[in-house]
């Protein structure tokens, strides 16, 4: 690169890193637009809306029925913030809580009223009316009334579908034939497979008949479409809509009444943050000293390329805030945490690339040639690494929900920002520099020939420690079932628990909260996790904690009373379902599941070899098994970040096993023939240990300064990850190539027989 050209590229990338990171941090003009400070925070940063619904009846609804409207209302809330918790409070009410949210009114009018929702015939079986028109509103459209009651309805066969038979609604718009191809706004409904067959019959019948079918919601008719054709596809379309914002309400309306139980609002509160504002303050401070530390690290040991690679992490942690605010994705503390965790990640394809131009040149290459030669041959490694955990990502994404999703989506853009960071800006970088004068190889490092150590004769050892780990684990969780009821030290968020409401004769703020009021309810509750919400206005307090005891409620009561004067009157208990429901663990394990089975297939087709795919997937396993038996043994609480804390550990596990195996494939086209197998795995392993090393020391620093400084919550979810750590790239150098070598050998020799 000429001087000139080097000097353009330096200009502009420092005025983007300025500009973008001007706009990161203050945003542009009165609105802040783009600001880190605009990104839309969860229940635990910034608090949001909580809303309270009544099951309307007098029977008490069966828990089945609770479980499938807790679920379906967390898949319709998503859409406000993958965040968001549903839950159940006592044996007949829905809690909803939505993050990054103030006002209560616009979300329960856009969120709908939860009622009944039917599809009626315009006439029953003998030609009688089953709704006729009562006169005409203000718009000149016509307003119906129903003949009959619902009951009367039901018993005749004359409702046709209910709102359990519609998968989703959504408003669109769309062009008409005409010439002035106007624009209407329908809604589009998507039938689940009953609702498809009931709904091909309902049409079939309406349109034999030159009748309509009306949509009954919550007292009204709400929609009375002409069938014009026969809708057999499982999705039909409502026409009519005055403009958007009516087909929004009637999309809206049709989705809540697509639930098992009929709810009313009871109460709805705009609640403060969980967690106070030293808890945001300190885990900023961890990024910035885990930044600092990995920034001189990597200049230390990688000289001027380690630089270079600190000037490309400031731009990815700018673009990383950039497309949160952008995509307007919810930020939470765990969330937080794992964009810290994931400046350390963006590390490795750092270190491949430069551990690359150093072996180049080693063997005598020129500097420019060996910048050239290092991404090249870096690239299938990155690439290959990249795209399984993208591909996991991606699968978690679809099939995943509440906070699985939510964390799958930065996920995703951690990987796709660290690679375009590392493969474009890194690169241009260096060559800028090259360009600008610093060309002699002193800047870069050379690498040094390295004897290869010889692994593969302790696999055995390795492979006996990690079964006893394992085993071990497995073991304790049968301790802990026999001696606990559970396999882990389950959180309210998994197991539920008790939400009281305290009235304070005084407002306290969320630090005095944590201060002089969680220390006294943990001393009750025998763990560090209490959990404390304001209701915004008032001197309420909610206060979730794991479920109490009638005695331990009690105490609470007398624990209040003495310490802050409240009366018995104005502290009342409920106790609350998971907010992780079964459903909701069902849809992790299945995602996980499918992801795992895509990554298989991928690295099988990239590698050509099932045994690189199988040997990939035992080893994820293996660290999974192996954090999983640290839960058990430390006892940890378990609780959303434990999910959070898995999948960041399969994401980690993957990309250490897929940079070995990419140098096992490139010397075994390289070397020789002849070439002993074991030598050829001992040797790509140690030529990747610095690789190895210095990714997991960078990743554990970030973390480790993250438990230093971290709340109990965030602590908690450090510990494992750093286990995890370790945990994988002790796998990733002693059994991951190991596996492949006895799969290997086993597989040819049984065939030479």
């Amino acid at each position: 690169m000429k001087k000139k050209n080097a000097v353009l590229s330096m200009i502009l990338f420092l005025i983007a890193l300025v500009g973008l990171g001007y706009v990161a941090l203050v945003g542009i003009g009165p609105t802040k637009t783009g600001s880190a400070g605009n990104i839309k925070q969860g229940l635990d940063l910034a608090g949001g809306v909580s809303i309270t619904y009544q099951v309307v009846g007098e029977e008490e609804p069966s828990s089945e029925d609770m479980a499938d409207t807790i679920y379906k209302l967390q898949k319709r809330v998503e859409g406000y913030s993958t965040e968001a918790q549903v839950y159940q409070e006592g044996t007949d009410r829905i809690n909803i809580e939505i993050p990054g949210v103030s006002d209560a009114n616009e979300i329960l009018q856009e969120l709908g009223q939860p009622g009944s929702l039917y599809f009626i015939s315009e006439t029953d079986d003998e030609g009688n009316m089953n709704y006729s028109i009562a006169g005409i509103d203000e718009n000149g459209k016509y307003i119906y009334v129903l003949n009959k009651t619902i009951d009367e309805l039901l018993a005749d066969g004359s409702i046709k579908l209910d709102g359990t038979m519609v998968a989703t609604a959504d408003a669109a718009q769309t062009t008409d034939n005409s010439a002035l191809k106007q624009t209407q706004y329908v809604v589009e409904l998507t039938f689940t497979d009953e609702g498809t067959a009931a709904f091909a019959e309902a049409t079939q019948r309406a349109y034999d008949r030159g009748e309509t079918i009306a949509i009954y919601y919550d007292g009204e008719l709400v929609s009375v479409p002409t069938v014009q054709t026969v809708i057999t596809g499982g999705q039909a379309q409502i026409s009519g809509m005055a403009d958007v914002e009516e087909a929004r309400t009637l999309a809206s309306t049709i989705r809540i009444g697509g639930l098992k139980l009929e709810l009313e609002e009871m109460r709805s509160n705009v609640v403060g943050a969980q967690l106070g504002s030293d808890a945001i303050k300190t885990s900023l401070k961890a990024a910035i000293i885990g930044f600092v530390i990995v920034c001189i690290f990597m200049t230390v040991i990688y000289f001027l390329p380690g630089f270079t690679s600190a000037l490309a992490l400031a731009m990815y942690v700018i673009l990383t805030l950039l497309v949160l605010n952008g995509f307007n994705l919810t930020l939470t503390l765990p969330g937080i945490a794992g964009i810290i965790l994931s400046i350390g990640m963006a590390v490795d394809a750092n270190v491949i690339i430069f551990a690359r131009i150093r072996e180049e040149l080693g063997t005598g290459k020129t500097v420019n040639s060996a910048i050239k030669i290092g991404f090249n041959k870096a690239t299938s490694a990155i690439v290959d690494g990249n795209v399984t955990t993208l591909i996991a990502a991606v699968v978690l994404v679809v099939k995943g929900s509440g906070t699985v999703k939510g964390f799958a989506q930065t996920l995703m853009i951690g990987i796709i920002l660290s690679m375009f960071t590392a493969m474009v800006v890194t690169r241009v970088l260096l060559n800028a520099f090259y360009g600008l004068g610093f060309k002699s190889e002193k800047w870069y490092g050379i690498g040094r020939e390295k004897k290869p150590i010889n692994f593969l004769s302790k696999k055995a050892i390795c492979f006996a420690i990690s079964l006893i780990l394992i085993v071990g684990g497995f073991v304790m969780l049968g301790v802990n079932k026999a001696s606990t009821g559970d396999i882990l030290n389950y959180s309210m968020e998994f197991r539920g628990g008790t939400s009281t409401t305290v009235t304070f004769n005084e407002d306290m703020t969320i630090e005095e909260l944590d201060a002089e009021v969680v220390p006294l309810l943990e001393a009750i509750t025998g763990d560090g996790y209490v959990q404390t919400q304001k209701v915004s206005g008032t001197t309420e307090v909610i206060i979730k904690t794991r479920t109490l005891s009638v005695d331990e409620r009690e105490e609470v009561s007398n624990v209040l009373a003495d310490n802050f004067g409240v009366e018995e009157g104005n502290i009342e208990s409920e106790t609350i379902s998971a907010t992780v429901s079964s459903e909701m663990k069902t849809d992790a394990i299945i995602a996980v599941v499918i992801a795992t089975i895509f990554m298989l297939i991928y690295i099988w087709i990239r590698f050509k070899d099932i045994r690189f795919a199988t040997s990939a997937v035992l080893a994820l396993v293996h660290d999974v098994l192996v954090v999983l038996a640290f839960y058990a043994v430390s006892k940890t609480s378990v609780g959303n970040t434990f999910i959070a804390c898995m999948l960041t550990i399969v994401g980690y596990s993957i990309n250490a096993t897929i940079v070995i195996f990419d140098r096992i494939r490139e010397n075994l086209k390289e070397m020789p023939k002849n070439t002993d197998l074991a030598e050829i795995v001992n040797n790509s392993i140690t030529q990747t240990l610095s690789r190895s090393i210095n990714t997991s020391f960078t990743t554990f620093i970030m973390v480790a300064v993250l438990f230093v400084l971290g709340v109990t919550s965030i602590r908690e979810f450090a510990l494992p990850l750093m286990v995890g750590i370790v945990c994988g790239a002790y796998s990733s150098v002693c059994i991951t190539g190991a596996l492949w070598y006895v799969m290997k050998t086993k597989i040819k020799g049984k065939a030479a027989k």
